[in-house]
């Protein structure tokens, strides 16, 4: 049959998405395959995060972009599953264009679509297997965050898995709701292995210290969104100096009152000053002569960061700071790792805002993609502190999902049952997934799961390690 106009339009946009989906669906699980991707900056991405890829791939038509905005607000909104979303809409719109084809309206196609996913939604809230009570309990959060961490990291997810623990565990607050996922920082610093990543509560930027101190403890810190320097005035002014002694007043002027300044914040009891602007080299004299640390962070948004983890107020001007001001930290050292200088402001006893993992890799491609296996389980943490309900994985739940959902599509009367039915089947897409992008066959695979299912064992999923068609329970 020849498909024209409308139904044409339709037919090809379903194929430009199952392109699309056919692209990153062999990244999908722990044994899926990386992708290079060079993007518009020929800077080179090697990744099987779908985010990742999908955010550097330029997609031009439309159909596909609807997938993608689909697929980054899964991103916003749970900070992971990107690839899961493409997958799924890749596989029910091919169920989809058979439809189409066998005679079906579009929109009879998305009513029976749209029916069996509220079924397959009801059903859900019954399938946890799991629930994680406390989210403090870093032996059973381990377990959760240690699935996301797998499908990016495979072989070192309890290693990764710990550290992000670690750091989400120390920062979160007792009531347990809310939890910011800006508030666990990577650093990245090239050189030894992966092993050798560590957490500090509280925060280190890859910087040198511009004074003399290099160390410093239980330390106030007094932060300046501006530049310690001698100030420069709003209007500009000529100065006549007619002699060589009104010259050495007029410099002995500025400099007093820098020092005055610095001396200022001295007095306030604060031993460490961050500026978010330049030191200038009188200023950095006088920091010297009085003992204290300077330190330069070039982000304004780094300099928010420290001020929450240390609890400081960020001063727009050379003043001196009141009590209410200052920041608190326990330690505040240069380091050296590899040949990266850092400095790290650490919280020991005090309860630390923010904590940070600094990550140590051999190549820069490779930290990168440590990152994005961290903020996927940064992620899943934050979603366990929403809910903290699990569900069985590899495949498990969308295989009792089509089942159930398939039975229901049995009792549905006219045209939409045929949606229903398909949209079971394009559940089976994940197990499926799963098993190609292991080398296994999928059709073996599908029909053992089905018949597991079928017999009440709604937990059984693909199991990878055996690496053979068998079900894990």
């Amino acid at each position: 049959r020849f498909f024209s106009g409308l139904e044409e339009a339709v037919i090809r946009n379903i194929d430009a998405c199952k392109d699309f989906s056919a692209t990153v669906s062999t990244a999908f699980g722990p044994n899926g395959m990386n992708k290079m991707v060079i993007n518009h900056l020929e800077k080179l991405f090697v990744t099987n995060d779908a985010a990742t890829i999908i955010r550097e791939l330029e997609v031009e038509h439309p159909a596909a972009k609807m997938m993608i905005l689909g697929s980054q607000m899964m991103e916003q909104e749970v900070g992971d599953g990107t690839n899961f979303v493409i997958v799924l809409a890749g596989a029910l719109l091919k169920e989809a264009e058979d439809l189409v084809r066998m005679g079906l309206k579009p929109t009879e196609v998305a009513e029976g679509y749209e029916l069996a996913c509220r079924k397959a939604l009801e059903y859900l809230e019954s399938c946890a297997c799991h629930e994680i009570k406390d989210a403090k309990n870093q032996e059973e959060v381990k377990k959760a965050v240690k699935t996301a961490v797998m499908s990016k990291q495979y072989g070192h997810e309890d290693f990764i898995a710990d550290l992000i623990v670690k750091a989400c565990s120390s920062i979160v607050p007792e009531k347990q709701m809310s939890f910011n996922v800006d508030n666990v920082r990577v650093s990245k610093i090239l050189g030894s292995g992966l092993l050798s990543s560590e957490v500090v509560s509280g925060m280190v930027f890859k910087r040198a210290v511009e004074s003399d101190v290099t160390k410093v403890e239980n330390c106030k810190v007094a932060v300046f969104t501006c530049p310690i320097d001698t100030t420069q005035t709003e209007t500009k002014g000529t100065v006549l100096i007619k002699t060589a002694q009104e010259l050495t007043d007029f410099s002995q002027g500025e400099e007093n009152l820098l020092e005055s300044q610095i001396k200022a914040i001295v007095d306030s009891g604060a031993k460490v000053v961050v500026s978010g602007g330049k030191i200038g080299d009188l200023a950095l004299h006088y920091l010297n002569k009085y003992g204290l640390m300077g330190v330069r962070l070039t982000s304004k948004w780094d300099v928010r960061r420290l001020c929450r983890a240390v609890g400081a107020t960020p001063l727009p001007k050379l003043t001196q700071p009141t009590a209410e001001e200052l920041g608190y930290a326990d330690v505040v050292r240069v380091d050296e790792l590899g040949d990266t200088s850092i400095v790290i402001f650490k919280m020991e006893s005090s309860e630390s805002k923010i904590s940070t993992i600094v990550v140590r890799g051999a190549t820069e491609n490779y930290m990168d993609d440590i990152e994005r296996a961290i903020d996927d389980g940064v992620n899943t943490y934050k979603g366990i502190c929403r809910d903290g309900r699990l569900v069985p994985g590899g495949g498990a739940i969308e295989m009792e999902l089509a089942k159930q959902v398939n039975s229901f599509g049995e009792t549905c009367e006219g045209l939409e049952q045929y949606a229903v039915q398909r949209f079971a089947q394009a559940l089976h897409v994940v197990p499926k997934m799963l098993a190609e992008n292991t080398g296994v066959k999928a059709n073996v695979v599908i029909a053992e799961l089905a018949a597991a299912h079928a017999e009440g064992k709604s937990n059984a999923g693909f199991d990878i390690e055996s690496d053979s068609a068998s079900v894990a329970k």
